[in-house]
């Protein structure tokens, strides 16, 4: 028997993204992306900071500045009248590479509806833009750039709890704490993959970090449609 609700979850695949800055230190960027840094980075350089600082901070967000190491996925699947959430999370230095991985994954699912919290504005379009980059053609799913906004089904759970206030930010960590959600930040957060990755090299926990955020994203979506949670038993780590 079809689990009552499984058809709102069947279409969705989770995503989640992990950027660093493309090379370690401004100091190693081609002098070309130097002076394209310098022009980007006055809009956001406050007092007392310097280049170098700056794009050790901040670089690994734009898609033309940085690079992403790791994409966690998962989608819900039903077994017998009960739902699973399957996730996973690819994990490289080689972007390309990484890339081509989530793409042959993305192409299985018909109809596929993306969600992430705040992946409209960042996962999504990040992806699209570095698979340009890296001369990959785009899966028709991240292919929206000529269309117009009610034909993208993509779902986000920051807009979601927004309810149309465009001026209101809320992150993923304040969404589990208001519904009362295991944080996915206990070991690492965001500001600290850089370190992680280029100091520590340890795209392992990086990795591990990213599927936690998967999970949690696929649990606030599940509370914010008023829907079960999926109990821990049934998450699959693959």
């Amino acid at each position: 028997m079809k689990n009552a609700y499984f058809s709102q979850l069947a279409s969705l695949l989770v995503l989640d993204i992990e950027t660093v800055p493309a090379y370690p230190t401004f100091e190693e960027l081609p002098d070309r992306f130097k002076s394209l840094w310098e022009k980007k980075a006055q809009y956001f350089l406050k007092e007392g900071q310097n280049l170098s600082q700056v794009y050790q901070e901040r670089a690994g967000i734009f898609a033309e500045f940085g690079k992403i190491i790791v994409i966690g996925v998962g989608h819900f699947v039903e077994e017998e009248g009960e739902i699973f959430f399957r996730v996973k999370a690819l994990a490289a230095d080689d972007e390309k590479k990484l890339l081509l991985q989530f793409k042959k994954i993305i192409e299985k699912f018909k109809n596929v509806r993306l969600l992430g919290h705040n992946g409209k504005e960042f996962d999504f379009p990040y992806i699209a833009r570095r698979m340009l980059v890296q001369g990959i053609d785009l899966p028709d799913a991240l292919n929206v750039a000529d269309k117009k906004p009610w034909e993208v089904s993509h779902l986000d759970t920051m807009q979601l709890w927004r309810f149309g206030d465009y001026k209101h930010f809320t992150s993923l960590e304040l969404l589990a704490a208001i519904f009362d959600l295991p944080t996915s930040k206990d070991d690492i957060d965001g500001s600290q993959v850089q370190k992680v990755y280029y100091q520590e090299q340890d795209l392992g926990r990086i990795a591990h970090y990213c599927a936690k955020d998967v999970v949690l994203t696929a649990q606030v979506y599940l509370r914010l449609q008023n829907l079960p949670l999926i109990a821990q038993e049934n998450i699959v780590w693959v």
